[in-house]
């Protein structure tokens, strides 16, 4: 028998701030209705964790967050056998957790995993809703509240990190982008407290930023990077230093790319 898990600790217990950009909750709310397996697509730092805890916080339901990588293995997901004082303990994984207790499991980045990880998802995203615990010859069928999401940024795929269409067939799937300029704007002051007229300037330095994306530069400047850049501003910081720390130096070491940000910063706060 597993031991008892404290549901609580998983539950969210104040509301995460968040903007809806289109019909996004309401879609996500008839989703979970019906269990569906979800997929949220968009890019780094553009609101796609904040969504699934606010959510997870609307719906009262736990939340279990598992950030992936390409060291992770399938017992990392499922859980394993611990050698203790006592001989040997089976230790369950953040998805069993999730499927027993009846939490919203979400994969961040999911494509960082290795494909013969994920594979372990698919009986739990059909008509099964079950997970095979082959170490330990069990066989969980997963709570009535369970669902499983997970993200991944479509900017980052490649042949080598992709979803197989094995595992993308049993997602629906939900696009996120950066939400348009008066939003953006809202959120950068709501979040970071600095006055409209600052964040309005930081969102149209990431707009132009943005554009560069393919042509320079990876990623565009996130919203993550709007809100720390206004925090710093916020605290006394001058806002070409600020700009620097946070939207410029993370995103490039290219030199030419960095004069041309900076020179973008200089043109709203030189």
């Amino acid at each position: 028998m597993s031991e008892s898990v404290d549901i609580e600790q998983y539950k969210i217990k104040s509301e995460p701030y968040y903007e809806a950009v289109g019909n996004e909750l309401n879609l996500y709310a008839s989703a979970y209705e019906v269990r569906m397996p979800l997929m949220i697509k968009g890019p780094t730092g553009c609101g796609k964790s904040r969504f699934i805890e606010h959510m997870a916080w609307k719906l009262g339901k736990p939340l279990i967050t598992v950030a992936c990588n390409e060291d992770m293995t399938a017992s990392d997901l499922v859980g394993r056998f611990l050698l203790d004082k006592d001989g040997t303990k089976w230790q369950d994984g953040p998805l069993t957790t999730a499927a027993r207790i009846g939490a919203i499991c979400y994969l961040d980045e999911v494509v960082e995993a290795r494909q013969d990880t994920t594979v372990v998802i698919h009986p739990l995203t059909d008509h099964r809703r079950s997970l095979p615990l082959d170490k330990k010859g069990e066989l969980i069928n997963a709570h009535e509240d369970f669902q499983l999401v997970i993200s991944y940024n479509p900017g980052y795929q490649s042949l080598m990190k992709d979803l197989k269409q094995s595992t993308k067939q049993r997602f629906g799937g939900l696009d996120f982008d950066y939400p348009e300029e008066d939003l953006e704007t809202q959120i950068v002051t709501k979040e970071s407290g600095v006055d409209k007229e600052t964040a309005k300037k930081l969102v149209q330095i990431a707009h132009r930023a943005r554009n560069l994306k393919g042509h320079g530069l990876d990623e565009g400047i996130s919203t993550r990077l709007l809100v720390y850049a206004g925090q710093l501003i916020a605290k006394g910081v001058e806002a070409e230093a600020a700009c620097s720390m946070t939207m410029v130096t993370p995103l490039t070491d290219d030199p030419d790319m960095r004069d041309t940000l900076n020179a973008a910063v200089q043109t709203f706060f030189g």
